[in-house]
């Protein structure tokens, strides 16, 4: 009995998660901007998603894992970079001065791949983090 309580769980839990892992290494890739420390985040938050699979509601299991990769990836931040974490925005500074171009119509009319994932790179996590989970990942907002 208890066996099959656990290959339930298990593969509840392959269908809510493990069909997710190239979203969350890809997630996880981009927060940390290293390949290694992103499979030592997923890894972790995995570990996590598991531990706690039964606050899992159903339903689409890639929003939860991913808010979860985020999360581990922000909590391992903190304990390796936290200068990172802690970046000001200067609204003066990064003001848009051209109302004629919105984000978007700049963005196709000057750009190409490789200066895009240039840009992405230079953010900071957490403005990096938006644009990765909304165009890359595409979830709502």
């Amino acid at each position: 009995m208890q066996r099959r309580i656990m290959e339930n769980l298990l593969h509840s839990f392959e269908e809510a998660a493990l069909l997710h892992l190239r979203a969350a290494y890809n997630l996880a890739r981009w927060l940390t901007r290293d390949e290694t420390d992103a499979e030592d985040v997923v890894q972790e938050a995995y570990l996590r998603a598991f531990k706690h699979f039964g606050s899992f509601h159903g339903g689409d299991g890639r929003p939860w894992l991913l808010a979860i990769v985020r999360n581990t990836a922000y909590t391992w931040m903190q304990h390796n970079r936290s200068p990172e974490l802690t970046i000001a925005l200067d609204d003066e500074l990064h003001k848009i001065e051209s109302k004629d171009l919105n984000p978007e119509a700049l963005l196709l009319q000057n750009a190409d791949t490789q200066t895009v994932r240039q840009a992405l790179e230079e953010l900071p996590v957490e403005f990096r983090e938006v644009l990765v989970l909304r165009e890359l990942e595409d979830l709502s907002y």
